[in-house]
């Protein structure tokens, strides 16, 4: 069922996430994945989960780690595609131990999850389309520092005010603090 509806609107952080898969090549090992977790409000990946298997795993590590900081996650809805790692027992698990509500995007529609897609979109535009990379070790890389420097913490973003993901995350933590 699709809670979000494509309400992307926020109070605050921690309320509605999103999430998806992309596929990233490397000469080595061929088509490698990166499993993505967004906070609507901020627009932090606050999450993500990268290596060489497009099963549920990728996935729900995403979402565990996207739980670490979080000291309550009941209630938030975290919106998906109908892919089969979001469909998974493994995934349904996941988000029931955490009390995390689960939405769905409609099938074959994209725009449902727009806020992921275009995550996905610029990752690669400003990082893997430049690059080749060797192994899924060197990628591993190249994606932990395009994420945690520079889209996290110096990117700017007009849906937030043109503030970074991490500015806009700590002016919501101040508040209630």
């Amino acid at each position: 069922m699709n809670i979000l509806k494509r309400d992307f609107g926020t109070e605050t952080i921690n309320q509605k996430w999103c999430t998806d898969i992309t596929y990233i090549h490397v000469q080595k090992e061929g088509w490698t994945y990166l499993a993505s977790v967004m906070d609507l409000c901020s627009r932090k990946i606050i999450g993500y989960a990268y290596g060489t298997s497009m099963t549920a795993e990728p996935a729900v590590k995403a979402v565990e780690n996207a739980c670490l900081n979080v000291r309550d996650t009941k209630g938030i809805i975290l919106h998906s595609d109908l892919g089969s790692q979001y469909t998974s027992q493994a995934f349904e698990d996941c988000l029931g131990r955490k009390e995390i509500l689960h939405s769905f995007s409609g099938k074959g529609n994209p725009y449902d999850n727009a806020c992921m897609e275009s995550f996905h979109s610029v990752l690669k535009k400003e990082e893997i389309y430049l690059h080749t990379y060797q192994d899924s070790k060197e990628a591993r890389k190249a994606i932990f520092e395009y994420i945690e420097g520079w889209y996290n913490r110096k990117r700017i973003h007009s849906a937030i005010g043109y503030i970074t993901p991490q500015q806009k995350e700590d002016e919501e933590l101040k508040k209630t603090a």
